[in-house]
């Protein structure tokens, strides 16, 4: 057994619930803070909840509506997200960084998330949490691979991808031009999917904006994949562009799209980091916040044509 320390479903399928301590104010989409807080009064342990009758007859105004579709569709999203990180970095994310993943803002939210999967038949008994923190100690990986649904997602993302050829991919840029692996050919380059406000991603992007200066004399180049629109998170245009000009980012800026994100193995990590040397292999592949150090040494490897084993 291998373990380490989708929007498919349609609304009317029924989850499990159980309730959880109290769910501070915060200054969360208070939407959300009042579904949580209705669960929190509402829903008995064991408690069958249907999630289209919340839908129709107590959450009816629009930004609850859209509270309870992004929080439906993340529950699908977690195994996933959990089996790669585990995978990559050797250990279980805290529930802190399940948090900053997933914009889990009020306080025991991803904690209820995690609960629901725990209650929830379709769900793989894949985690082992400390009943006193509630934070994850074991991920069962081979079980989320087992399952139906998650299986071959979770095969794609974990294959390996140090050695194999980039995947053909084309981008729409900021600026409205399209960015493909051909235009690429011959460089060594990075491509670096985030979203905007992820925690690891706003501790990554500056080491990537230093680098980029230092490395692309030398004909290294960076693409910056944003999963905002992908992800639907309530970033615009406007608020991207500021960021990119705060920033000081010179280097390349694309939307993720779902065609890129499965060429990528459903990509569900942010960031997760290709990188992709001059012949157009990966040679690296990284996920989450790494040090200054780990970068410049995939970076090199991307323009002296050597792989690097993550």
């Amino acid at each position: 057994m291998k373990s380490v320390g989708s929007k498919g479903v349609g609304l009317a399928v029924a989850l499990m619930l159980v309730p959880i301590g109290g769910a501070e104010a915060s200054a969360a989409d208070p939407a959300e803070l009042r579904i949580v807080e209705y669960l929190q009064a509402h829903v008995a342990p064991g408690q069958r909840v249907v999630v289209s009758e919340l839908y129709n007859e107590v959450f009816t105004t629009p930004e609850e509506r859209a509270v309870l579709d992004r929080l439906f569709n993340t529950f699908f999203k977690i195994p996933l997200f959990v089996a790669q990180f585990s995978e990559a970095s050797g250990r279980p994310p805290t529930l802190a960084e399940l948090s900053g993943q997933f914009r889990f803002e009020i306080p025991g939210e991803a904690n209820v998330i995690l609960k629901i999967m725990e209650s929830d038949p379709r769900m793989p008994p894949f985690l082992e949490r400390d009943k006193a923190t509630g934070e994850i100690v074991r991920v069962d990986v081979d079980a989320i691979q087992a399952h139906p649904h998650f299986g071959k997602l979770l095969e794609r993302s974990l294959s390996g991808w140090v050695g194999r050829p980039v995947p053909a991919f084309a981008l729409k840029a900021y600026d409205g031009s399209t960015l493909s692996a051909a235009d690429l050919a011959g460089k060594g380059y990075l491509v670096y999917f985030w979203f905007t406000g992820c925690p690891p991603c706003v501790e990554t992007t500056p080491k990537l904006v230093e680098l980029y200066a230092e490395f692309a004399p030398r004909g290294f180049e960076i693409v910056a994949v944003n999963a905002d629109v992908l992800l639907e998170l309530p970033y615009t245009d406007e608020q991207r562009a500021r960021y990119v000009s705060e920033m000081k980012i010179r280097f390349k800026t694309t939307h993720a799209t779902a065609d890129a994100q499965a060429a990528f193995g459903a990509v569900s990590v942010f960031p997760t980091m290709f990188f992709v040397d001059r012949e157009g292999t990966i040679v690296a592949q990284h996920v989450s916040a790494q040090s200054r150090e780990v970068l410049v040494a995939a970076i090199e490897k991307t323009l002296d044509g050597a792989t690097i084993v993550d």
